[in-house]
């Protein structure tokens, strides 16, 4: 009985620290570049060949901007995106990143940060007190 209630207490205790474990690290604007170009490439169903082959360039130098190793003029950029049919600012257009965590950040996007962490606090609180309300009813009947 008793590993059982250590069972129930372990998953309890990864759910809430699951919950607030969100790290958000922030894209750079060239990884934000590299992402895009290659979403909107596979999307169109171009390879990295054609569209070296249509941007009239080397493929492997294709290859080089998508694993960041170089960066296309903005010339090229505009030529991409015009075979790619997007405007060349979608480029450089950050995504909203979907997260399985439930977070302020993403609850809450136009909230000041100050708020956010208020009610983040609260939350976390809230859950602590479940928490230990649901392990003295476990632990009182074992």
């Amino acid at each position: 009985m008793l590993k059982n209630v250590n069972n129930i207490f372990l998953a309890i205790c990864s759910l809430q620290t699951g919950i607030f474990s969100y790290k958000h690290k922030e894209m750079t604007l060239k990884q934000v570049f590299i992402q895009n170009l290659r979403e909107f490439r596979k999307k169109e169903g171009i390879s990295q060949m054609k569209l070296a082959e249509y941007c009239n360039t080397a493929p492997s130098y294709i290859g080089q901007i998508e694993t960041g190793v170089r960066f296309p003029s903005l010339e090229l950029v505009e030529k991409m995106a015009g075979i790619l049919r997007i405007e060349p600012y979608h480029f450089f257009k950050k995504k909203a990143v979907k997260n399985d965590n439930s977070d302020t950040e993403n609850i809450f996007p136009l909230l000041p940060n100050s708020m956010k962490n208020q009610i983040k606090t609260q939350i976390k609180t809230q859950i602590d007190q479940s928490t230990n309300e649901i392990l003295n009813e476990i632990l009182s009947k074992y």
